[in-house]
């Protein structure tokens, strides 16, 4: 008689010290129309037609739910132990509505972060070190934070230009509505929707880093203003050059796919998410 084989299954825990950093995770994936729901202790997509997809959450820094997604509370709670973000974002991610809050191992980083918010000197010093990744020849020892900030006003109205005469495109100026997304031309079109999936990943990230979205140190009075810190720093390459690049390619038409597939390679790219950790450590004055 043959010994029965040994079907007992090996399940090992997801902890944190077995997860890949932030660094080394894949960026995001973006879902509409569709559910979230768990499987044999995995994460699965299923689509409006009924197609099955099992994603790797454990590897991924966040997953941008736009229209129509369901998400259950036991793929929640898988998602939140693999350090997995979950973005609630409008169609192709041209709004971002909210973000979930992963746990973190401690509270050292938001400590840090509100301790140089809360001091005046200390606050303006991480904005300088943020406004010299955008100057690096300028002197700002001595500049306030609104003489920088107009500073910068400048060099992207300098930018805007500089790429519509690089890429031939006609430019009007920054111009968006909230709700109205089809009034805009095509180059602002892309332009909006590029920089809400950016604003996406960067609050996933800051989130799975334990920093807070919320306390900022250039922008104010706004619901993201860390996030929106951070983003000035790669938007000229990642989403103001990729805006005139696509323009007359689109010929008049906005491509959702074109879009999002050309954001997604340059994401990858400029391996955004060692940036975004590097760049926070080294902007806060690194390791203490």
């Amino acid at each position: 008689m043959s010994e029965e084989p040994d079907i007992t299954r090996l399940i090992i825990k997801v902890t944190r010290d077995t997860l890949p950093q932030i660094k080394d995770k894949y960026p995001f994936i973006y879902l509409e129309r569709g559910r979230l729901e768990i499987d044999d202790s995995s994460v699965k997509w299923i689509d409006c037609d009924g197609n099955v997809v099992r994603l790797p959450v454990a590897t991924l820094n966040c997953l941008l739910l736009g229209p129509g997604t369901t998400v259950t509370h036991e793929a929640v709670k898988i998602m939140a132990a693999a350090n997995c973000s979950l973005c609630w974002v409008g169609e192709d991610s041209l709004f971002f509505y909210a973000a979930g809050q992963t746990p973190t191992s401690n509270a050292r980083n938001l400590k840090k972060q509100m301790l140089l918010s809360s001091d005046k000197k200390k606050s303006v010093e991480v904005a300088r070190r943020m406004f010299a990744r955008r100057f690096p020849t300028a002197d700002l020892k001595d500049k306030t934070l609104n003489e920088m900030m107009g500073m910068e006003g400048f060099r992207v109205r300098e930018i805007y230009e500089k790429k519509a005469k690089e890429y031939n495109v006609g430019w009007k100026g920054r111009r968006f509505t909230p709700g109205k997304f089809e009034m805009g031309d095509i180059t602002n079109q892309v332009l909006t929707s590029s920089n809400a999936a950016l604003y996406g990943i960067l609050s996933s990230a800051v989130h799975s880093l334990g920093y807070s979205p919320h306390i900022g140190f250039i922008h104010s009075g706004s619901p993201l203003p860390f996030v929106y810190d951070l983003a000035d720093l790669y938007k000229e390459t990642l989403c103001i050059d990729l805006a005139f690049s696509l323009t007359l390619e689109m010929a008049g038409k906005y491509n959702r796919h074109k879009v999002s597939n050309a954001f997604r390679k340059r994401v990858i790219e400029m391996d955004l998410l060692v940036n975004i950790s590097n760049d926070i450590e080294d902007i806060l004055g690194g390791k203490k």
